[in-house]
């Protein structure tokens, strides 16, 4: 791999709908990493087929598919974005590009259209993004869309498997006096036939806060 190749990892359960279009807004010389987290709806197929590399967690959790994502990249930089559609993959060079003045560089989503951002999911993002805030990281969101150097990453050793990945992230990386800049991303309507594992749904929202409690309760 060329030293200016970026990887991308795409954690994925049952996003066959959305691939196609998400795999093909990738920039110049960025590679998909697609995990498959186990889909029954031929994700890890269709991505095979349209040229990513795919590799298979068997252990159901975000945090378990972006860590094997992330071992499973070789590039020095490593981006991380939802695979459902949703956030726009042709902005990841306004946020790897900010690397040259921050350790880790994070989207804040910026609805494209009424609706897309479901109030309970919105609400649940405001408290949390408020905390961190209150402990120090100047951001607005969970980091949904994010760059970071591999090698540091993984030095930074963020444990969680589940919804509460990203949350750790953050808290680890104030606290390893990191330099965080968040951008604003494009925040749009999934592809049809997929659904958010967290604000699909109240029940996925509520998972979502359990797991960001007992993260913050660490």
């Amino acid at each position: 791999m060329n030293d200016d190749q970026v990887d991308v990892v795409l954690p994925c359960l049952d996003e066959a709908g959305a691939l196609p279009g998400v795999l093909a807004a990738l920039p110049e010389r960025y590679r998909a990493i697609v995990v498959d987290n186990g889909s029954t709806d031929g994700s890890a197929e269709i991505a095979a087929g349209l040229g990513a590399k795919v590799v298979h967690e068997p252990r159901r959790g975000y945090g378990a598919a972006v860590h094997t994502g992330l071992e499973a990249a070789t590039a020095d930089v490593v981006c991380f974005a939802d695979a459902d559609g949703s956030l726009d993959l042709a902005e990841l060079p306004m946020l790897v590009g900010g690397l040259a003045d921050a350790d880790l560089t994070v989207g804040r989503r910026m609805p494209t259209g009424p609706g897309v951002w479901p109030w309970h999911a919105r609400a649940g993002n405001a408290v949390i993004s408020s905390l961190l805030r209150y402990k120090g990281l100047p951001v607005r969101d969970i980091a949904p869309l994010r760059a970071v150097r591999r090698r540091a990453l993984l030095d930074l050793d963020v444990t969680d498997r589940a919804f509460g990945y990203p949350l750790e992230l953050l808290i680890k990386a104030r606290r390893a006096g990191w330099r965080v800049t968040e951008f604003d991303v494009s925040y749009g309507e999934r592809a049809k036939g997929t659904k958010s594992k967290v604000s699909g749904s109240l029940r996925g929202t509520l998972r979502a806060a359990r797991d960001f409690g007992r993260v913050l309760s660490r």
